[in-house]
């Protein structure tokens, strides 16, 4: 099962399902930070409007075995290059 739909399924870390499969499906722009630290993507999500979000992290809490997941982190702003829409 490995890296599969299902192994992130299971986990709860797959993207959330999208009613009547309808959106965006464009590549978004992606820029790698050194490790340690999160990634950024960007794309445009509308007339007028730019997304940017971070990847997830993960981190231990004082040296112990659970790990606390930080959740991403959103951003949209507008941006006029930004011309269409889904």
């Amino acid at each position: 099962m490995g890296c599969s739909r299902e192994h992130y399924e299971e986990r709860g870390k797959a993207d959330a399902p999208v009613r009547g499969k309808q959106g965006d499906n464009t590549a978004a722009e992606v820029y790698n930070f050194p490790d340690g630290f999160g990634n950024l993507a960007t794309k445009c999500v509308g007339a007028g409007q730019r997304a940017y979000t971070t990847t997830r992290s993960f981190q231990n809490q004082d040296g112990d075995d659970e790990i606390e997941i930080i959740p991403a982190h959103q951003v949209v702003v507008a941006d006029p290059e930004c011309t269409g829409g889904p």
